[in-house]
């Protein structure tokens, strides 16, 4: 059954798969990290990381029994141009928005799944979900210091989902860590956010502040010309640099407008123009309030 459902992963386009149970004793380390975590506040407004079903796997498949983890390859080997007129957007947006690729695979595998009266639910950040420790637990690959998860075949440019089921499998080995004493993603972090190892205060990360904090004004911090999220501890990790390989999902080739915007085009964007860009990206997710906000905050930055 593991290896029919493994297939049935690669056959749909998924990158990679792997199994692990819900019964995983490791899980409590991962709640307590989790609750340490919120206690020191570092998940700023995301009042949904708070969310106590985010602990308890069960809530979503009462009868749970395994997770099928899977990983989409996003990257795309095209380069942003120099310039502190440019603005920077996240690979991540660059093409279509991820969530449609990923929920259409993902319906489609649990459709297969639920064709015995089996129970599953899909889930790709639509789920209050740890994904990324349930990813390490099938093997995909391992958390690393900057809270990203690295594969050994695509580094860190990848996706995450799974389905939570009731199905009994055999699991996978959980994957080791190989950060070793690396510490680049913390030291070119402009804004201090990594804490420590592992560890992520949203309040400090230019990636919270451009997509999710709906303040009108940010606070005085470098933004580094960033618009959508920030992709520096990701470019500077020695394991992309050796692992990224480009993505072979048409959709996620960037749009030629989201490589090289210029700061002072994004911060007078109109309507019609904001439409046009981001008409079917996950990008939509920052408004065009937003985007006009962090356009502007990095011009009147770079006067200070």
């Amino acid at each position: 059954m593991e290896s029919e459902i493994k297939q049935k992963a690669i056959e749909l386009g998924f990158h990679k798969v792997g199994i692990a149970s819900v019964a995983d004793p490791a899980q409590i380390s991962a709640i307590e990290a989790l609750q340490k975590w919120l206690d020191r506040g570092f998940q700023a407004d995301m009042a949904w990381m708070n969310n106590p079903k985010r602990q308890d796997i069960r809530e979503l498949v009462p009868e749970a029994k395994s997770i099928i983890c899977v990983a989409l390859n996003y990257y795309t080997p095209q380069q942003r141009p120099e310039g502190e007129e440019y603005a920077k957007i996240s690979r991540y947006g660059w093409g279509r928005d991820y969530h449609r690729i990923l929920h259409k695979k993902l319906k489609a595998f649990t459709a297969w799944l639920e064709r015995d009266r089996i129970q599953a639910r899909y889930f790709a950040d639509t789920a209050p979900v740890q994904d990324k420790f349930w990813a390490q637990q099938a093997g995909l690959g391992w958390i690393a210091k900057n809270g990203n998860v690295i594969t050994r075949d695509y580094g860190s440019w990848v996706f995450l989902g799974g389905i939570v089921t009731n199905l009994e499998l055999a699991i996978d080995k959980p994957h080791t860590q190989h950060c070793g004493t690396c510490t680049r993603c913390i030291d070119a972090c402009p804004t201090n956010a990594i804490t420590e190892p592992f560890v992520i205060d949203a309040n400090r990360c230019i990636a919270y502040h451009t997509i999710e904090n709906r303040s009108e004004t940010l606070p005085d911090i470098n933004l580094k010309g960033w618009v959508a999220g920030c992709d520096i501890c990701q470019d500077v990790c020695p394991w992309n640099q050796r692992f990224a390989q480009a993505t072979d999902v048409e959709d996620f080739q960037p749009r030629s407008w989201n490589i090289a915007p210029t700061l002072e085009e994004l911060a007078e964007i109109s309507e019609e123009e904001y439409d046009r860009r981001f008409t079917g990206s996950a990008l939509r997710r920052i408004k065009i309030h937003m985007l006009k906000r962090n356009a502007k905050a990095n011009i009147d930055y770079a006067k200070e």
